[in-house]
């Protein structure tokens, strides 16, 4: 690979799954930056919302993604609210290609509604909060450099395939041919 495929959205959308299988495939490192976050701070994002807040978070993560896209082209999972700062959309820009992995606002709810690992779901109405991000951060996930819509139902594998499938044919300079 050429750069970086920096796979963002909402939580829930499957970054880290597909993002793991898209690496597999394609023989390149997989690196989740809400991973790296927490191996760095030997906490949990609950835990660094709770006791630092999500101001000193997103600062965090503003690091590890730039740290991340400065290593070797591979596959890049984002934390959702990561895309929504203008600094990261234009590291992202320099050294990657997004990749906005959009899905039905029902999918979201069913992947994230039994997790208590989401700190901004932590609120008296969790689905009405994910829907409000879902909207806000909508027509700032438009701005990636390409949109891929999941289908519900559809395996990590038939997903990731799908999805290579679509950059290969939109990107043939980004990915080579693997034998």
């Amino acid at each position: 690979m050429t750069r970086h495929i920096v796979l963002i959205g909402m939580m829930g959308a499957g970054k880290t799954a597909i993002g793991l299988d898209l690496a597999r495939r394609l023989r390149v490192p997989f690196k989740d930056s809400d991973a790296e976050i927490e191996a760095a701070a030997a906490m949990s994002i609950t835990e660094i919302f709770a006791r630092d807040g999500e101001a000193f978070f997103r600062a965090r993560e503003a690091q590890v993604l730039g740290r991340l896209l400065a290593g070797p082209p591979g596959v890049i999972s984002t934390g959702g609210g990561a895309w929504m700062r203008p600094e990261n959309r234009q590291m992202v820009a320099a050294r990657g290609l997004s990749v906005w992995l959009n899905c039905s606002p029902e999918t979201l709810w069913m992947r994230v509604r039994q997790r208590p690992t989401r700190p901004l779901l932590q609120t008296a109405d969790p689905k009405g909060t994910l829907l409000r991000l879902l909207e806000e951060r909508g027509p700032v996930y438009a701005l990636a450099d390409a949109e891929f819509v999941s289908q519900a139902g559809d395996s990590i594998e038939a997903t990731s395939g799908r999805l290579l499938t679509q950059l290969r044919a939109a990107h043939p300079d980004l990915i080579q041919e693997i034998p």
